[in-house]
């Protein structure tokens, strides 16, 4: 009913941390669907992590640990109880605050982080933790544009600069670290965020275009780091079969290792810890970035297909949840957190079956990593709290059928 043109009602404004938690929640809106698809797919990576785990242990490997993973769920527990009870207006007000936390983290990256795989990306925090801001940077982000957005409905020109400037400047911490993996992810959430609150699908595409443009002439003109430039060019060369076999030994390597293991999955898979990607050790960061294809090897097409439908539920489901939500900031949030999932689901599976470059993208809930699960966990506990609050709001969006 775009005819309402209601603003939201002035706030009273509150100090300290008492207004953060309290306000009533309608425990039978809960979304227990969503907590329990989720759980399926935690106990999913849950399982074959320590399939890994135990395939290192029996080929005196030490790459995988689970009581590491075990430690980094329960660790990551607390943050979505507390996520669950932040009450959405204390969220809001405090976008900045959040959004600049994260960027302060992400500036001290290049300083005090740590090097892997040619990237500085992690902190490591005293209790023995690797902190990698730029997972944390995404809900901030998220929280963020939901701020932004709340009073803006993309229609003119001017309401568009704000939302852009401050969602480029992640995108650019991110990708100089160099992370272009990350980096990535961020884009099609922010475009997914602007149709949320009201932007025209034809800019959308006319916006998706001139980044294709544009990301086409910065390869084409090597303006990217060598080692980035590198990975789009074995992307192509090792796009058809020909190319994948012979480049197995050079830069297509990943890919190769990669793409072997799900078609070794056949229909039923090899079962579980028996896949030739745990048996051998040979695929690099097989139980983050690449573990999707361990798990088609071990259960084949068909449970990597359940895969994919539990995962897609997942993401229907909380964006479903959203669009039940009048008010409008907890909307946009929540909608935000499935193109999150959505966006990472995608793209995981997408450069394991050799669609995309490789990039260093985990699969959140399933993947092992601290700061992939910590996000992942603090999401779900907003998804389910915002979800459950509906407080009352008199935007004109409050007032859609």
């Amino acid at each position: 009913m775009r005819g309402f043109n209601h603003r939201p009602l002035p706030e009273r404004r509150s100090s300290g941390m008492g207004t953060a938690f309290d306000g009533f929640i309608h425990w039978q809106r809960v979304e227990w669907p969503i907590l329990l698809v989720g759980a399926m797919l935690l106990g999913t990576g849950m399982v074959f992590i320590q399939a890994m785990a135990q395939a290192d242990d029996l080929f005196e490997r030490h790459d995988i640990s689970w009581a590491g993973h075990v430690k980094k769920v329960m660790v990551s527990l607390p943050v979505m109880i507390v996520a669950f009870f932040v009450r959405p207006r204390f969220l809001r007000r405090h976008a900045w605050q959040i959004y600049g936390v994260c960027l302060v983290l992400l500036a001290l990256v290049p300083f005090i982080g740590s090097v892997y795989n040619n990237a500085r990306r992690w902190i490591q925090l005293p209790f023995g933790f690797d902190l990698q801001p730029s997972e944390i940077a995404k809900l901030g982000l998220i929280i963020l544009l939901g701020n932004l957005l709340y009073r803006r409905r993309l229609r003119d020109l001017d309401e568009w600069f704000a939302p852009t400037f401050f969602a480029l400047i992640p995108v650019a911490m991110v990708a100089a670290q160099p992370d272009l993996g990350t980096a990535m992810t961020i884009v099609p959430i922010t475009l997914g965020m602007y149709y949320l609150a009201g932007a025209s699908a034809r800019v959308l595409i006319a916006l998706c275009l001139v980044m294709g443009l544009s990301g086409y002439s910065i390869w084409s003109l090597e303006l990217v780091q060598d080692y980035q430039l590198k990975r789009v060019d074995t992307w192509i060369e090792t796009y058809e079969p020909e190319g994948l076999i012979a480049g197995r030994k050079r830069g297509g390597f990943h890919a190769h290792q990669a793409r072997t293991a799900i078609g070794n999955g056949s229909l039923n898979g090899r079962g579980l810890g028996m896949g030739i990607a745990n048996q051998a050790g040979h695929l690099p960061e097989r139980e983050s970035d690449s573990i999707f294809a361990v798990i088609a090897e071990e259960s084949g097409w068909i449970g990597a297909s359940a895969l994919l439908a539990i995962y897609a539920l997942f993401v229907c489901l909380i964006i479903t949840s959203a669009g039940a939500i009048r008010e409008r900031f907890a909307r946009l949030v929540v909608g935000g957190i499935g193109l999150y999932f959505g966006a990472h689901f995608f793209i995981h599976v997408a450069v394991n079956l050799g669609l995309l470059p490789m990039t260093g993208l985990t699969l959140p809930l399933i993947s092992t990593g601290g700061s992939s699960m910590l996000a992942s966990f603090a999401a779900v506990g907003l998804v389910l709290g915002l979800g459950a609050r509906h407080e009352p709001s008199l935007d004109e969006d409050a007032f859609r059928n």
